[in-house]
């Protein structure tokens, strides 16, 4: 996950049911024998990695996040569970991946699309699977929130926030399928499959959702005192109810 982005564990947790019910989904794509190692490449504060886990009555998982507040929300959730011999919590950057032994499968969702380098990002999943392992992942793709965040950047150009703005990049990476299979490739994989999915989303808490998910970035390079402006003036903008417009790369591939 990016590190220009810092993250609040604990409100993620709490807002999250969106990616919790995508990460549902993109599980059930998986197909698991239940004693597989596997790599949760961005798991957030551990809601998405909990569901993994009742896939693997016989196996482990490596939970791992580049944001320690999020890593300290997962290891919050699992100290306590009846999974925590079972799954290790780890703060670490995918683009450093480095793991002890090779495993079976890497499952990941919400993740790549804050990632800008995927060449890197490929080779090193690939290089952490064994020869037939799995990659199962969904990110933000081609088309991901380009409603909202137009409504947003009509917002940023007005003169109290733009100044905040001057020279400033999106953090995101919102690739398309098509260029992601050749990465894929490239680095290694033996076979991929990649589709983008519409998912829109109707946050059940809207302000926080984009304060803290979707429009994270912007806010937190904001000074304080205008963070909960914008927001009010995004959420003026968007109307009720409030749509993320989700699309989502899909990716399935063979090591």
């Amino acid at each position: 996950m990016s590190a220009t982005h810092k993250w609040d564990g604990k409100s993620y947790d709490r807002i999250s049911g969106p990616q919790l019910e995508l990460g549902r989904e993109v599980l059930r794509r998986l197909d698991l024998s239940g004693d597989e190692t596997v790599l949760d490449a961005g798991c957030g504060s551990g809601r998405v990695t909990e569901a993994l886990l009742e896939r693997l009555p016989r196996g482990r998982v490596i939970a791992l996040d580049a944001s320690p507040s999020m890593t300290a929300a997962a290891s919050e959730r699992f100290a306590h569970s009846p999974f925590s011999d079972r799954v290790e919590v780890r703060v670490g950057d995918l683009l450093e991946l480095a793991l002890e032994q090779p495993i079976d499968a890497v499952f990941s969702t919400a993740t790549f699309h804050w990632i800008a380098d995927h060449e890197r990002l490929f080779a090193r999943l690939r290089g952490a699977l064994l020869p037939g392992g799995r990659l199962v992942a969904q990110c933000g793709g081609e088309g991901n929130i380009d409603v909202l965040r137009a409504r947003a950047m009509e917002v940023l150009s007005r003169p109290r926030y733009a100044q905040s703005f001057a020279g400033w990049r999106p953090p995101w990476n919102y690739a398309g399928p098509e260029l992601t299979h050749e990465r894929l490739l490239a680095a290694g994989f033996s076979s991929a499959e990649c589709w983008l999915t519409p998912a829109p989303q109707q946050p059940e808490h809207p302000r926080e959702f984009l304060s803290t998910i979707v429009l994270g970035p912007h806010v937190g390079h904001l000074p304080q005192e205008l963070r909960e402006p914008f927001i009010d003036d995004v959420l003026t903008e968007l109307g009720e109810p409030v749509v993320v417009d989700y699309v989502r790369l899909n990716i399935d591939a063979t090591a």
